[in-house]
């Protein structure tokens, strides 16, 4: 009967331990994994203070985990992609045109997929981060950029690191053509 009783309470010990370590993704292992650099540039937000950014991670969790991303058609994602491809395209001549058009097409096509709307980017953007914490980054650069903040080079740049959200959000989890279209401002010489 002892020897149950032991085992029934390791087994209780190891269970405990087990929900703590894996079913808390609010913890710091957890939202690191989770939020990636958004995990870091929060803590650097906070002058190094974990406690206070895994607050504000955990805040942004609770306001945006329950979003359900609505698909879109084949026709909007064909519509978007080539939007974004004009865009490319004009930036060569004028880059600070081209950035603001793309801002505003990343924040139309993330409020028609059910993010908050793009008039509150900050918002938006910690939605965003929510669910894509690897890519948002390139739309905030972006929303810097058509402000007039950097050159012509790191509107480049910001507008490269921008498509990586631009894919992902398009795709909404259908898989991204095979053919991707070509990347104008990248390694052009022109910036």
């Amino acid at each position: 009967m002892t020897t149950v009783a032991i085992i029934v309470a390791v087994v209780l010990v190891v269970a405990l331990g087990l929900f703590l370590a894996f079913a808390r993704p609010s913890g710091g292992r957890g939202l690191r994994r989770r939020f990636g650099p958004e995990y870091d540039r929060a803590v650097a937000r906070h002058d190094g203070d974990t406690k206070a950014a895994e607050h504000e991670l955990n805040e942004l969790l609770k306001r945006h985990r329950s979003l359900d991303e609505r698909p879109l058609s084949a026709e909007a994602r064909a519509e978007y992609t080539d939007r974004w491809t004009r865009i490319q395209g004009r930036f060569v001549d004028a880059p600070q045109q081209a950035v603001a058009e793309a801002d505003a097409l990343l924040a139309e096509l993330a409020h028609d997929l059910g993010f908050p709307d793009g008039d509150d980017f900050g918002e938006q953007s910690a939605a965003l981060s929510v669910h894509h914490a690897e890519q948002v980054n390139g739309y905030r650069r972006v929303h810097a950029a058509k402000r007039g903040e950097g050159g012509t080079e790191e509107m480049r740049e910001a507008l490269i690191e921008a498509r990586g959200l631009f894919d992902v959000l398009v795709s909404n989890g259908v898989d991204a053509p095979a053919r991707r279209q070509p990347h104008p401002v990248e390694g052009s010489g022109k910036a």
